[in-house]
């Protein structure tokens, strides 16, 4: 087994920013040169996640309202009284979907389904820089 190692850097504009970063991943292993294996997507962050949806404006709207929803951004949270960065929202948003995903792949390609594109979700309370580190291992 072969383990190759990447990063997708990305820029965001907070506040429950989503970007879909398939393409980029799929770059990513193109240029590892890997047929058949697992990729790693992870973003070091507390306040961001990666998953999986239909990128299309209705489902990215839906997903925007959970999570006002069942964390609302404008709830006092103890992390704020600590800290004074009104984004306590943001980190337990981003545990909730979690930092990271695992997708096999074989004959060099990503095995999404048809309607199924990878995210990043920016859950901070202002635009970022992050690096999003993607691992394969596979052969």
């Amino acid at each position: 087994m072969t383990v190759v190692s990447a990063n997708i850097p990305v820029q965001t504009r907070g506040n429950m920013d989503i970007l879909d970063i398939t393409r980029q991943a799929q770059d990513c292993l193109n240029d590892s040169g890997l047929q058949v294996g697992v990729m790693t997507l992870f973003c070091p962050s507390s306040t961001s996640s990666i998953t999986t949806i239909e990128y299309e404006p209705g489902c990215l709207s839906d997903f925007r309202r959970l999570f006002e929803e069942i964390v609302p951004s404008q709830r006092s949270y103890d992390h704020d009284a600590r800290w004074g960065d009104g984004n306590g929202y943001s980190h337990i948003r981003a545990a909730l979907l979690g930092p990271s995903l695992a997708i096999p792949f074989r004959d060099r390609s990503l095995t999404l389904g048809t309607w199924q594109q990878i995210i990043f979700v920016d859950f901070d309370n202002r635009s970022r820089h992050r690096e999003i580190v993607v691992q394969m291992v596979g052969e």
